[in-house]
């Protein structure tokens, strides 16, 4: 198989109009945040156990919803919401997925994984309550002293109890010493917000901050702060 690109990149978003200005064919988005196709080939072209289970789990109550998994190293998967079983699924002939069709109430989704009756992978998709705070993850936390090295931060908007808000889309802004932001992104592909800022909305509860060393070692301090929501810091080493 040919996959025409495996990350989004700007420009020819056809077929999709304005204002959409970057492509939406990538597995991995203009941020480089996986999408759930990404989690699709890696089940079936990798020997790394995958159990991936979408959508999201915000919706209106009732609302009939396409739970999908992909997943590989296992004979079936069996979901569960808020503690029922909703059965045990296996691929069928040409699948490479399974779903199911369920109407919406809030709470937890859990699919277990099982190859030979033993347990593989358990994965959760849990209903968010409203945004409360951020909560701030590089990729790397020491990068070198040369004054090109990045590190690359993901912005997430979590609810009190820490689950990842989907719908979130807060503003949220960046302060940094001892270093620099080389850009900013959200993977939103009709998003028309500059990447070079010091800010940048969140698109399904998550945005990107990339960070850039100096020339002096030292530490790179990197605050995130968004109305009505606890601010976050972390700290980056440069050697």
């Amino acid at each position: 198989m040919y996959i025409w690109t495996g990350w989004d990149y700007i420009g020819e978003p056809t077929p999709f109009p304005w204002p959409a200005v970057s492509s939406y064919f990538g597995i991995i988005d203009l941020a480089g945040f996986p999408k759930d196709p990404f989690y699709f080939y890696q089940s079936e072209w990798t020997n790394t156990p995958v159990l991936h289970v979408f959508p999201h789990w915000n919706w209106k109550p009732g609302e009939k919803i396409d739970v999908v998994a992909y997943y590989n190293n296992a004979d079936e998967v069996e979901l569960f919401l808020n503690g029922r079983s909703l059965g045990t699924k296996r691929k069928q002939g040409d699948n490479m997925h399974v779903f199911w069709r369920l109407a919406f109430e809030p709470g937890v989704l859990k699919a277990v994984s099982r190859k030979n009756s033993q347990v593989v992978l358990t994965r959760e998709v849990r209903t968010a309550a409203e945004p409360a705070r951020i909560v701030l993850v590089p990729d790397r936390k020491t990068i070198k002293a040369d004054g090109v090295d990045l590190s690359f931060v993901t912005v997430k908007i979590v609810d009190q109890n820490g689950t990842l808000v989907p719908l979130a889309d807060n503003l949220v802004k960046f302060e940094v010493t001892g270093g620099s932001i080389a850009g900013v992104d959200n993977g939103n592909q009709i998003s028309h917000e500059s990447f070079k800022a010091k800010q940048r909305k969140a698109f399904h509860g998550m945005a990107l901050a990339i960070v850039q060393a100096r020339q002096k070692p030292g530490r790179i301090v990197l605050k995130a702060t968004a109305d009505n929501l606890a601010p976050a810091t972390v700290v980056i080493n440069t050697r």
